[in-house]
């Protein structure tokens, strides 16, 4: 025994002379371990405690990230988060911070408090999938019928005046009805909504997932957000809303009956406040409260179980995990929030009596009933018959209704549908933007519900179409488009990413951003202010030298000057000093480097001649891409156009259930091919974990993946089998029974999701980031039965272990390793 004893301390002895040697000014136990395990991941044989981890050391947060996995998993140290490597940048600062820590022991797996998963099965899994199927087919033979029928009674009419009336009434019924149809859906299949849990795939689950597709596809929730018609939209759905308040959020609640909205309270744009969540098998469904006079930023998240008191305010890009309720009169920013000075309802408040709400919805209807849906219904019967007569004349042999006189049609059509509303709606949408900009003068306070705000909301409209920001993001061309726009840009440095593919904004004549700035995805000018009764529009400025990372929101009045660094859904500071030649991180934003040596290798690439031979072969190539997208989007058409036109124009010919497939296989077909399309693009050049510049093909190739990536037609298949098969499709490694319910993956080669998972709402795994001209893309591994929260956001190289759970709004960085059976959350994540 003496022996064993006297050999385990020679050992110890020996441990800790090599880590002596490779941090020879280790003065503490903790010191020394935590030198021993960043040499280890470094690969240093030397190291000093005192050296900084970026400037000195040479580190970067995924290499940062390793190092808090490591330290996690021993039992003789406290948990360190990337905050706290950011708030003490050295071994020496690091080991006095958690000197105070309790040591956490290492838990058994399974351990975690979290409640244990509900079982599903592949039984239930198919046959959802299957009444799924068939209420599709359902819905598409209704509206074949409802199509059919109203063409001929509008054609019918015996002049051009009675036409034109029976086209106004065919098209307000067809928007009536199809508005109606979720809300008696809902009463019928559901009654009211209450505190609960639904087991996923379950028959339970299949009525849910009818009322939530019907209620977020109704057009008047589509048509009149903002106003108070929308309001009463919602109340007739069940939520209890009081008078005066104003929700400008897109995001349709969908179990309405668990909603309280107080009087006078402003919900801004983005905001998610959906009343339930997915989580380990099941669905939660849980009550949103807020009181009187609350104030919601824009992007902000709402989980269940979430209550604001009367006054309360919830600042941009911040999230209420579940439990959190803020008090009356106070205010709160972050993810999870917490308490701030800081005043996000800025807007003064002015006259808007009930009169004036009225007048304004009264007008909002009849311009959608009595314009709007005569314009669409009978543009879209006139391209129909011109087509038709132009197939007639290239090909008179054809017969009318065969298979060639289709093809020819569906040609046509899909031609000026595509390339003429494309042409057509450039020209309208800078046309616009400059003439209605002139009505709304900077910093002065209009009342809601007039000609002001119409102009405003017509602005903002214009500003969240994505379709040329798509089109034209990752290349140069952005900038000249944004210019047309009114965006203040000069001078411009050319870098061929100067901004990604989705850029909105509130007014683009009051949007500046500096020279030199680069922008990923997702960038949201806020230029706007608004209260329950007025609004103001204000200058929104980005410094020069800056890069903004994704999904950032930029209010007016941002602190944020020269040279800053905003990352991944940061919270721009609204108050303290001008940050400048710093990086902002986090929800609330806390300072990091600005640049680290890895993100530096590129930068002769970025100069002289070398940046001259690089942006003009970019831009050959982005041409290239931007052609490739113009082609398959409008064969995405034609084949939409050609199932459409089968399904309609023999609907005398074919059996009526016949008509309904071709309907159904419309959407069907158009999303399978555009995953194809996708599937090929990377075939052709495929994505692998890498480093390189932005002028290097390899990321030419993964913006090509980006621009042809078909998500927006995938959420058609949200929260159904078919959406894991489409994934698949497109590369995917999706496991057993996953749950999708609207999330977004940009690199499908690169993502494996385990067994059951689930993936909420508004979330998003990304295996790369670029920032400052240098691409950076890795895998991430998402194991069985783990849960990505509403509005998370996941960065490359994570791998989360099995039944992980990462919070709503979270941010989960790159390089982390969640614990298997952890629970992290908040922006950065951690664990919870």
């Amino acid at each position: 025994m003496k022996d064993a004893l006297a050999k385990e301390a020679q050992a110890g002895s020996a441990e800790g002379a090599v880590t002596q040697e490779r941090c020879a000014d280790a003065m503490t136990r903790a010191e020394r371990t935590l030198a021993e395990v960043l040499a280890d991941v470094l690969r240093a044989d030397r190291l000093s405690v005192d050296s900084h981890f970026f400037e000195e050391l040479g580190a970067d947060s995924l290499v940062m990230a390793k190092f808090c996995a490591r330290v996690r998993k021993r039992g003789d140290l406290p948990s360190v988060t990337m905050k706290d490597i950011y708030r003490h940048p050295t071994i020496r600062s690091l080991a006095a911070a958690l000197a105070d820590a309790t040591p956490k022991p290492v838990q058994p797996p399974g351990s975690a408090a979290i409640e244990a998963a509900t079982s599903t099965s592949a039984r239930e899994y198919i046959l959802c999938g299957a009444l799924q199927a068939l209420f599709f087919l359902a819905y598409s033979y209704l509206a074949v019928v409802g199509i059919a029928w109203s063409s001929r009674w509008v054609a019918s009419g015996s002049s051009a005046a009675e036409a034109c009336g029976r086209l106004v009434l065919a098209s307000s019924a067809a928007f009536l009805l199809a508005s109606a149809v979720p809300i008696a859906a809902k009463w019928v299949l559901i009654g009211r909504w209450k505190t609960q849990q639904i087991r996923l795939w379950s028959l339970a689950y299949v009525r849910f997932w009818i009322v939530k597709t019907l209620i977020r596809s109704s057009p008047a929730a589509r048509m009149f957000i903002g106003t108070p018609v929308y309001l009463l939209y919602l109340r007739a759905l069940g939520a209890r809303i009081g008078p005066g308040a104003v929700i400008f959020s897109r995001r349709v609640p969908v179990c309405t009956d668990l909603l309280t909205i107080g009087a006078g309270t402003v919900i801004r744009k983005e905001a998610i406040f959906q009343c339930y969540r997915a989580q380990a098998g099941r669905l939660e469904l849980g009550p949103v409260t807020l009181g009187r006079d609350v104030f919601v930023g824009e992007r902000s998240v709402l989980d269940i179980n979430t209550s604001m008191r009367d006054r309360a305010q919830l600042g941009h890009a911040s999230g209420l995990h579940s439990g959190q309720a803020v008090p009356a009169g106070e205010r709160w920013h972050g993810s999870p929030a917490q308490r701030t000075d800081v005043n996000y309802l800025r807007a003064p408040s002015a006259q808007a009596s009930t009169w004036r709400r009225a007048v304004y919805s009264t007008a909002a209807v009849l311009v959608v009933l009595l314009l709007c849906l005569p314009l669409l219904a009978g543009g879209t019967t006139l391209a129909i018959d011109g087509a038709s007569s132009l197939a007639q004349v290239l090909d008179p042999t054809a017969g009318a209704s065969t298979l060639v006189a289709l093809l020819i049609e569906a040609v046509i059509l899909s031609l000026v549908i595509f390339f003429g509303l494309a042409l057509a709606g450039l020209l309208l949408v800078v046309a616009v933007s400059r003439l209605l900009s002139g009505f709304v003068k900077p910093d002065v306070v209009y009342p809601l519900y007039g000609f002001h705000d119409a102009a405003h909301r017509a602005i903002a409209r214009i500003g969240r179409m994505r379709f040329f920001t798509y089109l034209f993001g990752d290349s140069s061309l952005i900038v000249h488009f944004l210019q047309w726009l009114g965006y203040r840009l000069k001078p411009v440095v050319q870098t061929g990413v100067n901004f990604g593919t989705e850029v909105m904004h509130a007014n683009p004549s009051l949007s500046a951003v500096g020279s030199g700035t680069m922008v990923a995805d997702g960038l949201h000018l806020v230029n706007d202010e608004v209260s329950s009764t007025s609004f103001r529009v204000s200058r929104v400025a980005i410094g020069p030298h800056n890069f903004v990372g994704n999904d950032v929101t930029y209010p007016a009045g941002g602190r944020t000057g020269d040279n800053v660094l905003l990352g991944t859904k940061v919270l721009v500071p609204l108050d303290g000093k001008i940050r400048e030649g710093v990086g902002l991180l986090g929800s609330p934003c806390f300072e990091i480097p600005r640049s680290v040596e890895r993100d530096m290798r590129f930068d002769h690439l970025r100069t002289g001649e070398a940046l001259r031979r690089g942006l003009a072969a970019k831009n050959r190539c982005d041409l290239q891409t931007i052609g490739i997208f113009l082609v398959t989007r409008w064969l995405g058409v034609f084949l939409f156009a050609s199932l459409y036109l089968a399904a309609v124009e023999l609907y005398d010919v074919l059996p009526h259930g016949l008509n309904a497939v071709l309907f159904a296989l419309s959407v069907v077909v158009t999303a399978v091919f555009l995953c194809g399309v996708q599937r090929c693009i990377v075939a052709l050049h495929p994505t692998r974990p890498t480093i390189c510049s932005v002028y290097h093909p390899d990321f030419w190739w993964a913006e090509r993946i980006w621009k042809v990536h078909p998500i927006h037609y995938l959420h058609a298949f949200d929260g159904t089998p078919f959406k894991n098969l489409l994934w698949r499709l497109m590369g995917v490694q999706v496991g057993r029974r996953t749950f999708d319910d609207g999330a977004h993956i940009s690199e499908p080669t690169l993502t494996a999701i385990g067994d059951e998972s689930v993936l909420n709402y508004r979330s998003k795994i990304q295996c790369h980031s670029q920032e400052d001209g240098t691409f950076k893309c890795d895998r991430t591994l998402v194991g069985a039965g783990c849960t990505i929260g509403v509005g998370a956001f996941v960065l490359y190289g994570v791998t989360m272990g099995d039944g992980s759970v990462l919070a709503a709004d979270s941010f989960l960085m790159k390089g982390e390793d969640v614990p298997r059976g952890a629970r992290w959350g908040g922006n950065p994540a951690m664990e919870m």
